[in-house]
Protein backbone atom coordinates (compact mmCIF):
# COMPACT_ATOMS: atom_id res chain seq x y z
CA UNK A 1 0.00 0.00 0.00
CA UNK A 2 3.09 2.38 0.45
CA UNK A 3 4.64 1.77 -2.49
CA UNK A 4 1.51 2.07 -4.27
CA UNK A 5 0.65 5.60 -2.58
CA UNK A 6 4.71 6.83 -2.66
CA UNK A 7 4.09 6.32 -6.99
CA UNK A 8 0.97 7.67 -7.01
CA UNK A 9 2.32 10.66 -5.29
CA UNK A 10 5.19 10.89 -8.03
CA UNK A 11 3.04 10.40 -11.03
CA UNK A 12 0.98 13.28 -9.67
CA UNK A 13 4.36 15.30 -8.96
CA UNK A 14 4.99 14.46 -12.53
CA UNK A 15 1.38 15.85 -13.81
CA UNK A 16 1.77 18.67 -11.91
CA UNK A 17 5.27 19.44 -13.72
CA UNK A 18 3.37 18.98 -16.90
CA UNK A 19 1.00 21.35 -16.39
CA UNK A 20 3.10 24.10 -15.49
CA UNK A 21 5.03 23.48 -18.66
CA UNK A 22 2.18 23.38 -20.67
CA UNK A 23 0.81 26.48 -19.10
CA UNK A 24 4.53 28.19 -20.12
CA UNK A 25 4.29 26.73 -23.81
CA UNK A 26 0.44 27.94 -24.05
CA UNK A 27 1.31 31.77 -22.91
CA UNK A 28 4.62 31.70 -25.43
CA UNK A 29 2.42 31.07 -28.01
CA UNK A 30 -0.09 33.25 -27.53
CA UNK A 31 2.64 36.24 -27.22
CA UNK A 32 4.05 34.61 -30.94
CA UNK A 33 0.15 34.84 -32.57
CA UNK A 34 -0.52 38.40 -30.95
CA UNK A 35 2.61 39.46 -32.72
CA UNK A 36 1.48 37.81 -35.91
CA UNK A 37 -1.56 40.33 -35.52
CA UNK A 38 0.26 43.23 -34.82
CA UNK A 39 2.00 42.34 -38.34
CA UNK A 40 -1.26 41.20 -40.28
CA UNK A 41 -3.38 44.32 -39.01
CA UNK A 42 -6.78 43.82 -40.13
CA UNK A 43 -8.65 40.44 -40.61
CA UNK A 44 -6.45 37.89 -38.38
CA UNK A 45 -9.09 35.06 -38.61
CA UNK A 46 -7.77 32.61 -41.63
CA UNK A 47 -9.50 29.34 -42.08
CA UNK A 48 -7.13 27.91 -44.08
CA UNK A 49 -4.16 28.54 -41.58
CA UNK A 50 -6.37 26.84 -39.03
CA UNK A 51 -7.04 23.78 -41.10
CA UNK A 52 -3.92 23.24 -41.63
CA UNK A 53 -2.84 23.61 -38.38
CA UNK A 54 -5.09 21.11 -37.15
CA UNK A 55 -4.19 18.63 -39.98
CA UNK A 56 -0.66 18.46 -39.02
CA UNK A 57 -1.60 18.10 -35.68
CA UNK A 58 -4.36 15.65 -36.16
CA UNK A 59 -1.76 13.56 -37.96
CA UNK A 60 0.92 13.76 -35.63
CA UNK A 61 -0.30 12.98 -33.09
CA UNK A 62 0.89 10.09 -30.99
CA UNK A 63 -1.64 9.09 -28.56
CA UNK A 64 -3.15 8.31 -26.41
CA UNK A 65 -5.36 10.72 -27.13
CA UNK A 66 -8.13 10.29 -29.91
CA UNK A 67 -7.93 12.37 -32.62
CA UNK A 68 -11.23 14.20 -31.78
CA UNK A 69 -9.90 15.32 -28.57
CA UNK A 70 -6.54 16.65 -29.82
CA UNK A 71 -8.46 18.81 -32.39
CA UNK A 72 -10.47 20.21 -29.76
CA UNK A 73 -7.90 20.78 -27.83
CA UNK A 74 -6.56 23.15 -30.19
CA UNK A 75 -9.32 24.43 -31.91
CA UNK A 76 -10.18 26.03 -28.40
CA UNK A 77 -6.23 27.17 -28.10
CA UNK A 78 -6.29 28.82 -31.49
CA UNK A 79 -9.42 30.46 -30.31
CA UNK A 80 -8.59 31.33 -27.47
CA UNK A 81 -4.89 33.22 -29.05
CA UNK A 82 -7.28 34.68 -31.97
CA UNK A 83 -9.62 36.14 -29.31
CA UNK A 84 -6.52 38.11 -27.62
CA UNK A 85 -6.30 40.29 -30.62
CA UNK A 86 -9.85 39.71 -32.57
CA UNK A 87 -12.81 38.82 -30.76
CA UNK A 88 -14.54 37.50 -33.26
CA UNK A 89 -18.65 38.45 -33.71
CA UNK A 90 -20.37 34.90 -34.05
CA UNK A 91 -24.57 34.85 -35.48
CA UNK A 92 -25.87 31.32 -35.49
CA UNK A 93 -29.35 30.10 -36.63
CA UNK A 94 -30.94 30.02 -33.26
CA UNK A 95 -32.04 29.95 -30.36
CA UNK A 96 -29.54 28.90 -27.69
CA UNK A 97 -29.12 25.22 -27.89
CA UNK A 98 -29.67 24.56 -31.33
CA UNK A 99 -27.08 22.38 -33.02
CA UNK A 100 -26.19 25.33 -34.92
CA UNK A 101 -25.14 26.94 -31.56
CA UNK A 102 -22.79 23.17 -31.48
CA UNK A 103 -21.59 23.23 -34.72
CA UNK A 104 -20.33 26.87 -34.22
CA UNK A 105 -18.23 26.62 -31.06
CA UNK A 106 -16.96 23.47 -32.92
CA UNK A 107 -15.64 25.92 -35.44
CA UNK A 108 -14.70 29.14 -33.64
CA UNK A 109 -13.84 27.46 -30.35
CA UNK A 110 -15.76 28.88 -27.10
CA UNK A 111 -13.64 32.33 -27.43
CA UNK A 112 -15.72 34.05 -29.53
CA UNK A 113 -19.30 36.28 -28.51
CA UNK A 114 -21.88 33.96 -30.33
CA UNK A 115 -25.31 35.84 -30.81
CA UNK A 116 -28.29 33.76 -32.01
CA UNK A 117 -30.90 34.59 -34.76
CA UNK A 118 -34.29 33.17 -35.13
CA UNK A 119 -34.21 32.80 -38.36
CA UNK A 120 -31.76 31.99 -41.03
CA UNK A 121 -32.24 35.43 -42.95
CA UNK A 122 -31.57 37.30 -39.81
CA UNK A 123 -28.21 35.36 -39.75
CA UNK A 124 -27.54 36.86 -43.24
CA UNK A 125 -28.50 40.31 -42.67
CA UNK A 126 -26.48 40.54 -39.18
CA UNK A 127 -23.38 39.62 -41.26
CA UNK A 128 -24.11 41.55 -44.46
CA UNK A 129 -24.56 44.57 -42.23
CA UNK A 130 -21.58 44.04 -40.40
CA UNK A 131 -23.38 43.53 -36.67
CA UNK A 132 -21.50 40.00 -36.72
CA UNK A 133 -17.98 39.18 -38.29
CA UNK A 134 -19.13 35.77 -39.42
CA UNK A 135 -22.76 33.35 -39.72
CA UNK A 136 -23.29 29.40 -39.13
CA UNK A 137 -26.44 28.41 -40.94
CA UNK A 138 -27.07 24.79 -41.74
CA UNK A 139 -26.88 23.76 -45.13
CA UNK A 140 -28.43 20.17 -45.77
CA UNK A 141 -28.85 16.56 -43.52
CA UNK A 142 -27.79 13.02 -44.20
CA UNK A 143 -31.29 12.08 -44.25
CA UNK A 144 -33.54 14.74 -45.06
CA UNK A 145 -31.67 16.81 -47.32
CA UNK A 146 -30.77 20.43 -47.89
CA UNK A 147 -32.18 23.38 -46.04
CA UNK A 148 -33.85 25.30 -48.89
CA UNK A 149 -34.05 28.65 -47.27
CA UNK A 150 -29.90 28.58 -47.00
CA UNK A 151 -29.73 27.77 -50.70
CA UNK A 152 -31.66 30.71 -51.49
CA UNK A 153 -30.33 32.93 -49.38
CA UNK A 154 -26.71 32.40 -51.27
CA UNK A 155 -28.36 32.78 -54.60
CA UNK A 156 -28.74 36.62 -54.02
CA UNK A 157 -26.77 37.55 -50.82
CA UNK A 158 -23.20 38.54 -51.47
CA UNK A 159 -21.56 36.36 -48.27
CA UNK A 160 -19.37 33.76 -49.14
CA UNK A 161 -18.60 30.05 -47.21
CA UNK A 162 -15.41 30.15 -45.72
CA UNK A 163 -15.28 27.01 -43.74
CA UNK A 164 -18.15 23.97 -43.21
CA UNK A 165 -18.59 21.95 -40.09
CA UNK A 166 -20.31 18.42 -40.39
CA UNK A 167 -21.85 17.74 -36.86
CA UNK A 168 -23.31 14.07 -35.98
CA UNK A 169 -26.65 14.82 -34.80
CA UNK A 170 -28.10 12.80 -31.96
CA UNK A 171 -31.53 13.78 -30.98
CA UNK A 172 -32.90 13.18 -27.15
CA UNK A 173 -36.76 13.01 -25.98
CA UNK A 174 -37.01 14.84 -23.37
CA UNK A 175 -39.24 16.45 -20.61
CA UNK A 176 -39.88 17.79 -17.18
CA UNK A 177 -42.05 14.28 -16.15
CA UNK A 178 -40.35 11.25 -15.40
CA UNK A 179 -42.72 9.51 -17.86
CA UNK A 180 -44.83 9.85 -20.54
CA UNK A 181 -47.47 8.44 -19.06
CA UNK A 182 -48.93 12.34 -18.52
CA UNK A 183 -47.73 13.52 -22.09
CA UNK A 184 -50.12 15.11 -24.78
CA UNK A 185 -48.05 16.79 -27.10
CA UNK A 186 -44.45 16.34 -28.73
CA UNK A 187 -42.74 19.40 -29.66
CA UNK A 188 -39.67 19.72 -32.68
CA UNK A 189 -38.74 20.74 -35.46
CA UNK A 190 -40.10 19.43 -38.44
CA UNK A 191 -36.50 17.95 -39.91
CA UNK A 192 -35.88 16.25 -36.51
CA UNK A 193 -39.61 14.63 -36.61
CA UNK A 194 -38.58 13.34 -39.87
CA UNK A 195 -35.52 12.33 -38.62
CA UNK A 196 -36.70 10.13 -35.74
CA UNK A 197 -40.06 9.34 -37.57
CA UNK A 198 -39.56 5.83 -37.27
CA UNK A 199 -38.93 5.38 -33.48
CA UNK A 200 -41.41 7.76 -32.62
CA UNK A 201 -44.10 5.45 -34.63
CA UNK A 202 -42.86 2.58 -32.35
CA UNK A 203 -42.18 4.40 -29.57
CA UNK A 204 -44.59 6.94 -28.85
CA UNK A 205 -47.81 6.60 -30.96
CA UNK A 206 -50.14 6.34 -27.92
CA UNK A 207 -50.29 7.05 -24.36
CA UNK A 208 -52.81 5.39 -22.41
CA UNK A 209 -55.15 5.19 -26.08
CA UNK A 210 -54.77 9.36 -26.78
CA UNK A 211 -52.20 9.83 -29.91
CA UNK A 212 -49.46 12.46 -28.86
CA UNK A 213 -50.05 15.47 -30.87
CA UNK A 214 -46.37 15.87 -32.71
CA UNK A 215 -45.92 20.00 -33.43
CA UNK A 216 -43.65 21.35 -35.59
CA UNK A 217 -41.46 24.46 -34.03
CA UNK A 218 -39.26 26.45 -35.23
CA UNK A 219 -36.04 25.18 -33.84
CA UNK A 220 -35.24 22.08 -31.42
CA UNK A 221 -33.99 24.83 -28.55
CA UNK A 222 -37.65 26.49 -28.85
CA UNK A 223 -39.26 22.69 -28.40
CA UNK A 224 -37.28 22.15 -25.49
CA UNK A 225 -38.08 25.30 -24.42
CA UNK A 226 -41.87 24.86 -24.99
CA UNK A 227 -41.45 21.55 -23.22
CA UNK A 228 -40.00 23.47 -19.87
CA UNK A 229 -43.21 25.49 -19.66
CA UNK A 230 -45.62 22.91 -20.88
CA UNK A 231 -45.47 19.78 -18.30
CA UNK A 232 -47.92 17.93 -20.20
CA UNK A 233 -45.55 17.70 -23.61
CA UNK A 234 -42.20 16.67 -24.56
CA UNK A 235 -39.29 17.83 -26.99
CA UNK A 236 -37.06 16.31 -29.08
CA UNK A 237 -33.18 18.09 -28.85
CA UNK A 238 -29.76 17.74 -28.52
CA UNK A 239 -28.36 17.36 -25.53
CA UNK A 240 -27.57 21.53 -24.89
CA UNK A 241 -31.03 21.78 -24.88
CA UNK A 242 -31.64 19.61 -22.26
CA UNK A 243 -29.10 21.08 -20.29
CA UNK A 244 -29.92 24.70 -20.33
CA UNK A 245 -33.72 24.17 -20.13
CA UNK A 246 -33.42 21.38 -17.12
CA UNK A 247 -35.02 18.85 -19.21
CA UNK A 248 -34.98 14.93 -18.36
CA UNK A 249 -34.21 12.68 -21.25
CA UNK A 250 -36.11 10.16 -21.44
CA UNK A 251 -34.80 8.07 -24.16
CA UNK A 252 -31.38 9.47 -26.40
CA UNK A 253 -30.22 8.79 -30.08
CA UNK A 254 -33.63 8.47 -30.64
CA UNK A 255 -32.61 9.31 -34.54
CA UNK A 256 -33.38 6.45 -37.28
CA UNK A 257 -30.21 6.29 -38.72
CA UNK A 258 -27.18 6.05 -36.22
CA UNK A 259 -24.64 8.29 -39.26
CA UNK A 260 -27.62 11.22 -39.13
CA UNK A 261 -24.81 13.76 -39.96
CA UNK A 262 -25.92 17.80 -40.79
CA UNK A 263 -23.24 20.04 -42.85
CA UNK A 264 -23.24 23.66 -41.15
CA UNK A 265 -21.45 26.65 -43.48
CA UNK A 266 -19.71 29.22 -41.74
CA UNK A 267 -20.53 32.24 -43.82
CA UNK A 268 -18.11 35.83 -44.45
CA UNK A 269 -17.55 38.53 -46.38
CA UNK A 270 -14.79 36.23 -47.63
CA UNK A 271 -14.03 33.29 -48.68
CA UNK A 272 -10.50 31.20 -47.13
CA UNK A 273 -7.59 31.01 -49.05
CA UNK A 274 -5.95 27.58 -50.14
CA UNK A 275 -5.25 25.08 -47.78
CA UNK A 276 -3.10 23.00 -49.69
CA UNK A 277 -3.03 19.01 -49.63
CA UNK A 278 -6.35 18.34 -51.78
CA UNK A 279 -7.78 19.51 -48.18
CA UNK A 280 -10.23 22.11 -50.23
CA UNK A 281 -13.80 22.39 -51.76
CA UNK A 282 -15.51 24.99 -53.94
CA UNK A 283 -18.99 25.91 -54.26
CA UNK A 284 -20.87 27.71 -57.02
CA UNK A 285 -24.33 28.03 -58.20
CA UNK A 286 -25.13 28.04 -62.04
CA UNK A 287 -28.06 28.04 -64.43
CA UNK A 288 -28.06 25.64 -67.50
CA UNK A 289 -28.98 27.40 -70.80
CA UNK A 290 -32.39 26.37 -72.45
CA UNK A 291 -31.55 24.51 -75.25
CA UNK A 292 -30.93 20.66 -75.56
CA UNK A 293 -28.16 18.90 -73.81
CA UNK A 294 -27.56 21.73 -71.68
CA UNK A 295 -26.56 20.25 -68.13
CA UNK A 296 -24.64 18.17 -69.94
CA UNK A 297 -23.02 20.73 -71.70
CA UNK A 298 -22.68 22.11 -68.07
CA UNK A 299 -20.95 18.88 -66.58
CA UNK A 300 -18.34 18.54 -69.58
CA UNK A 301 -16.10 21.46 -68.21
CA UNK A 302 -15.62 19.30 -65.50
CA UNK A 303 -14.89 16.52 -66.60
CA UNK A 304 -12.17 17.84 -69.58
CA UNK A 305 -10.17 19.53 -66.77
CA UNK A 306 -10.13 16.21 -64.42
CA UNK A 307 -12.20 18.41 -61.34
CA UNK A 308 -14.03 15.92 -59.08
CA UNK A 309 -18.21 16.76 -58.13
CA UNK A 310 -19.14 15.98 -54.72
CA UNK A 311 -22.65 17.18 -55.13
CA UNK A 312 -24.98 18.65 -57.64
CA UNK A 313 -28.51 19.98 -56.72
CA UNK A 314 -31.09 21.26 -58.73
CA UNK A 315 -33.71 24.00 -57.58
CA UNK A 316 -36.51 26.76 -58.36
CA UNK A 317 -34.76 29.96 -59.20
CA UNK A 318 -37.09 31.43 -57.39
CA UNK A 319 -37.37 34.87 -58.50
CA UNK A 320 -34.39 34.79 -60.01
CA UNK A 321 -34.82 34.31 -63.76
CA UNK A 322 -37.66 34.96 -66.08
CA UNK A 323 -39.63 32.00 -66.36
CA UNK A 324 -41.58 30.40 -63.41
CA UNK A 325 -40.16 27.40 -64.31
CA UNK A 326 -36.36 28.35 -64.41
CA UNK A 327 -33.71 26.23 -62.01
CA UNK A 328 -30.26 26.69 -60.80
CA UNK A 329 -27.70 23.82 -60.00
CA UNK A 330 -26.00 24.04 -56.72
CA UNK A 331 -22.75 22.19 -57.00
CA UNK A 332 -19.49 21.20 -54.56
CA UNK A 333 -16.18 20.35 -56.71
CA UNK A 334 -12.75 19.59 -54.39
CA UNK A 335 -10.31 21.85 -54.88
CA UNK A 336 -9.42 25.62 -54.22
CA UNK A 337 -10.91 27.71 -57.12
CA UNK A 338 -7.39 29.43 -56.98
CA UNK A 339 -6.15 25.74 -58.06
CA UNK A 340 -4.96 26.04 -62.14
CA UNK A 341 -7.48 23.37 -63.06
CA UNK A 342 -9.74 24.05 -61.32
CA UNK A 343 -10.13 27.79 -62.36
CA UNK A 344 -9.72 26.42 -66.10
CA UNK A 345 -12.94 24.41 -65.55
CA UNK A 346 -14.46 27.30 -64.16
CA UNK A 347 -13.43 29.75 -66.95
CA UNK A 348 -14.75 27.22 -69.42
CA UNK A 349 -18.52 26.56 -67.03
CA UNK A 350 -18.84 30.57 -67.86
CA UNK A 351 -18.85 30.18 -71.60
CA UNK A 352 -22.11 27.58 -71.31
CA UNK A 353 -24.18 28.48 -68.59
CA UNK A 354 -26.87 31.08 -68.24
CA UNK A 355 -25.49 32.31 -65.26
CA UNK A 356 -22.58 31.15 -62.46
CA UNK A 357 -22.07 32.62 -59.17
CA UNK A 358 -18.85 31.39 -56.98
CA UNK A 359 -19.97 30.82 -53.38
CA UNK A 360 -16.51 30.16 -52.09
CA UNK A 361 -13.73 27.86 -51.81
CA UNK A 362 -12.94 26.68 -48.43
CA UNK A 363 -11.11 24.17 -46.44
CA UNK A 364 -12.87 20.38 -46.59
CA UNK A 365 -14.78 19.48 -42.99
CA UNK A 366 -13.03 16.79 -40.64
CA UNK A 367 -15.51 13.55 -40.19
Amino acid sequence: MASSEDELGKLRDGIDHIDNEVLRLLSERARLAQRVGTIKHGNIYRPEREAQVLKRIAETNPGPLPEAAVRTIFREVMSACLALEQPLRIAYFGPAGTFTESAAKKHFGSAPTFTPFLTIDDVFRAVESGQADYGVVPVENSTEGSVGRTLDLMLTSPLMICGEVNLRIHQNLMTRATSLDSVKRLYSHAQSLAQCHEWLNRNLARVDGVPIARVPVASNAEAARMAAQDPESCAIAGEAAARLYELNVLAANIEDDPNNTTRFIALAGHDAGPSGNGQDKTSFVCSAQNKPGAVHDLLTPLKRHEVSMSRFESRPARGFGNSRWEYVFFIDIEGHRQDAKLAAALEDLRGCVGFLKELGSYPRASN
